[in-house]
């Protein structure tokens, strides 16, 4: 186990720079289908879209910071030791496993698991495990599964989405520690 406090695990995490191409480009395109819908619709239709988002972003940013302090609180309580362990660098299939089944019973949306994952690599948990964490939330979610699927869809749709699914959470996570390996022999070529 590492000695290092929660606080120092968080500060030792990458700098991430809030303006970056990807929100670049989500203004562009912002800008440009407002500028398409002021030309067909009118000035008004763009003001009521406008009206309407900032009431969405309104209703969503208390969900966002929420989400938030459960990764930071994740990150803070979960000793890093454990997950590099069970789904860090060296820990094989089993660590895909193990990302996988947690991503499978992980209850919540988008704005609750992606700050869980970013905890994960923060404490130590390798890109692979946490692409299989994602993978398996996304693609599986047994609750997601029981809540909406079962009822409309019936129980053999289910089974058999569960049954196709299952197999994309490891290849996606050996895909990304492939990738991982590839990137670092290319970084390290002279």
């Amino acid at each position: 186990m590492s000695d290092e406090s929660p606080s120092e695990r968080l500060a030792r995490r990458p700098k991430r720079n809030m303006f970056d191409v990807g929100l670049f480009l989500v203004i562009a395109l912002g800008i440009a289908g407002a500028i398409q819908t002021w030309r067909i619709e009118g000035f008004d239709a763009v003001l009521h879209i406008l009206t309407e988002d900032t009431l969405l972003f309104l209703e969503i940013v208390p969900k966002v910071i929420a989400g938030l302090l459960i990764g930071v609180f994740v990150a803070l309580l979960v000793p890093s030791g454990v997950v590099v362990r069970y789904v860090g660098a060296n820990s094989g299939l089993k660590g895909l496993a193990v990302a996988t089944l947690a991503g499978m019973i992980m209850p919540g949306g988008a704005v609750s698991i992606f700050p869980m994952a970013a905890a994960f690599l923060t404490l130590g948990a390798d890109l692979g495990a946490t692409v299989a964490f994602l993978t398996a939330w996304h693609a599986i979610g047994i609750v997601r599964a029981m809540i909406w699927e079962m009822p409309f869809l019936g129980p053999d749709f289910v089974f058999w989405r569960f049954l196709i699914s299952l197999p994309f959470p490891f290849i996606a996570g050996l895909m990304a520690r492939f990738a991982v390996r590839i990137g670092a022999r290319w970084k390290s070529a002279p």
